[in-house]
């Protein structure tokens, strides 16, 4: 056998074996023998919907569903499990959302657009091998065409807590200064943006994030997240 034949069996071998450990599920229902399957995605292949968050963002703010069913189930796989092999399917979601919603006048016709990632905490980022919605941002961006890409602009800083089980009001007061601007992107003013992100609850994030963008003189267009709860 040649040699280059023989590099591949251990590769396959150990896939294999992968598969009998932890088979292919759908992330959305539990299937078997797939990722995602065809009637998750017709499933979750509805219009956007716009949202009304407590707090307010400044921009108009839409979500690909409501955080319910296989979307729910995809996001937490995603965010909670490691499942990476999803980060095509939800890109494909955020894509498409963002279409419609341009297709709808509620983004500029500009020749460029950039998606900004909401920022993740970075301890956060580390326990989940990377930051899920950077990953999904940019499978979006290839999907929506070479006008568009992402730019990982914001960061958390380490000393804001995390905001879960915190009411909008303390949300926003948690994160008052606390997302940030990376220095070598300040470069980037007068680009045309969308923020994007995987949930959006109370709005305190998309609102500071917003805030701190436009304060650097980028224009931040619109909101689009994969699902609102």
């Amino acid at each position: 056998m040649p040699a280059h034949r023989m590099s591949r069996v251990p590769r396959a071998i150990a896939a294999a074996g992968a598969d009998l450990v932890l088979p292919r599920t759908c992330a959305g229902c539990g299937a078997a023998d797939t990722d995602w399957c065809a009637r998750c995605a017709r499933h979750v292949a509805d219009a956007p919907v716009e949202l009304r968050p407590r707090v307010d963002v400044g921009v108009a703010v839409w979500a690909a569903g409501r955080y319910r069913g296989p979307l729910r189930h995809a996001i937490l796989a995603v965010k909670e499990h490691g499942r990476r092999d999803l980060t095509g399917p939800l890109g494909t979601v955020l894509a498409d959302a963002v279409t419609t919603v341009a297709r709808w006048g509620e983004l500029p016709d500009s020749p460029r657009l950039t998606l900004v990632p909401a920022p993740t905490r970075r301890a956060a980022a580390r326990r989940r091998g990377g930051d899920p919605v950077t990953g999904i941002a940019a499978v979006a961006a290839t999907r929506l065409g070479p006008r568009v890409g992402t730019a990982p602009l914001l960061f958390t800083a380490s000393a804001t807590r995390d905001s879960a089980g915190l009411s909008a009001r303390d949300r926003r007061a948690n994160l008052r200064g606390g997302i940030r601007l990376r220095p070598h992107h300040l470069g980037t003013a007068r680009m045309s943006a969308v923020l994007v992100d995987d949930v959006l609850t109370t709005g305190a994030t998309a609102a500071e994030s917003v805030r701190v963008l436009r304060h650097a003189g980028i224009d931040v267009t619109a909101v689009v997240v994969l699902a609102g709860a």
